[in-house]
């Protein structure tokens, strides 16, 4: 499908736009300009589809909606976001949007009417109300919300009001706007159910539609990624497997993981399965901050496109923005106006080489995953499909090395070089992706 194929860019678009933390619901702000203009960058980077994380009308940082149905006015109108949307498929590149089922803020109306009409309403119905307990807001009633935040009420899914709603506001979605996907957002709390009916939902009108669910444990979640249910599921594991090997200069973490989920063997969890990858994102600190040996920066890249998956970079990344989760994770989200950019950074044009490798290659996009070499400080693998064959070889250390793989010629991708790949050289902090010829 058009997304195993895919490199995805990420932006947050409160974010990425500057708009103002609180949502005071006054005028209109035209920001999504800012997002349009910045389409050639994206474009020239490789990327083929963009998720916009929440920008539906919220209270503060877009997971908490009040509207599904509108904009953020922070952000703009519908109107601005339906050029948008034509503008990115214009370019090329395909539209996901976050899709928070799950809960709501406290401002979303029908919330709002329970507060006020108490039991006279059948808006009570919607959400797990104890009309005998009282909040932290002093509202005189408690009810269910997300994981201790009283700001997120959760909804009841399984009120047929609330499907209804929910399953009309991705129709409006999908018929006004073209959107392509949907991120479900914390998904590890949506039941299989729902999942089967939003299926069925996006499938009537886009039958391509690709449905991607926010998982941060992925062993009991596996059973989900189905055809009937999601396409894909975040791939938290190997995040935190590249991340801590690159630090602890420890490469068995990360192949460990890719053998367990990838591997060539009956019990590997996700053989022939892509998960969403990423190496930082709007939750995480970014890639530039966690690692400690900045140098290998490019090397967690190379994994990361060549690796199954689907791979995404995360607004601003690509320059090797820093950010940490200080500050109610607002420093996660910069505006794009104050990130320096420069496209012809080395990190940049590296990225940009890997876009292009990754969309050539069907092997890269389907192929089969075995490990090839392995030390602490240096690893090779195989992506094998049709014949294709690729290999990936990356060095972490501060001192050069040699990996042998097999009796083979191949061209390195990423130089232009013709090697013996039974004697791939790798110098200090560097990676190869070799093309077997």
């Amino acid at each position: 499908m058009w997304f195993d194929e895919s490199v995805f860019y990420q932006i947050y678009p409160l974010g990425y736009c500057g708009a103002e933390r609180d949502n005071h619901f006054g005028e209109v702000c035209h920001r999504l300009g800012k997002i349009k203009e910045n389409i050639p960058h994206i474009a020239d980077m490789g990327a083929t589809a963009v998720l916009f994380n929440p920008l539906f009308e919220s209270e503060r940082h877009g997971y908490d909606t009040v509207d599904f149905f509108t904009v953020d006015r922070r952000l703009g109108t519908n109107e601005e976001f339906k050029e948008l949307v034509g503008a990115f498929h214009a370019a090329g590149i395909r539209v996901v949007l976050d899709g928070v089922f799950n809960h709501t803020g406290r401002a979303f109306p029908p919330f709002k009417t329970v507060l006020s009409e108490r039991e006279r309403t059948d808006y009570r119905f919607w959400f797990n109300i104890n009309f005998h307990g009282n909040s932290r807001y002093n509202d005189g009633l408690d009810y269910e919300n997300w994981e201790g935040h009283p700001e997120l009420v959760k909804l009841r899914l399984d009120n047929w009001d609330v499907q209804k709603y929910l399953m009309d506001a991705v129709r409006f979605w999908i018929r006004e706007f073209d959107i392509d996907g949907l991120r479900l957002d914390v998904s590890y709390l949506l039941p299989p159910w729902f999942m089967e009916m939003l299926r069925g939902t996006v499938r009537e009108l886009k039958p391509d539609f690709f449905l991607v669910g926010e998982v941060i444990h992925l062993t009991n979640f596996r059973d989900n990624v189905r055809p009937e249910r999601l396409d894909s599921i975040t791939d938290y594991e190997c995040y935190r497997g590249l991340v801590s090997a690159f630090n602890s200069r420890n490469l068995f973490e990360i192949e460990h993981s890719l053998t367990r989920l990838f591997g060539s063997f009956d019990w590997s969890l996700f053989r022939g399965k892509n998960l969403f990858s990423f190496v930082d994102n709007h939750d995480v600190e970014r890639a530039a901050t966690a690692l400690r040996e900045k140098r290998n920066l490019a090397n967690l890249y190379t994994v990361l496109f060549t690796m199954p998956g689907i791979p995404c970079v995360y607004y601003g990344s690509e320059y090797g923005v820093e950010g940490d989760k200080s500050d109610m994770d607002y420093g996660l989200r910069p505006a794009v106006d104050t990130i320096p950019r420069d496209d012809t950074l080395p990190l940049y044009l590296h990225i940009k080489r890997l876009a292009a490798i990754r969309k050539a290659s069907r092997a890269l996009a389907y192929g089969s995953y075995r490990k090839a070499t392995l030390s602490s400080a240096n690893f090779s693998f195989v992506r094998e499909c049709g014949g294709e064959e690729f290999i990936t070889a990356v060095n972490i250390a501060e001192t050069d090395c040699t990996v042998r793989v097999e009796e083979a010629e191949g061209e390195d991708l990423l130089t232009g070089e013709r090697r013996n790949l039974n004697d791939i050289y790798l110098p200090p902090f560097s990676s190869r992706v070799l093309k077997r010829l």
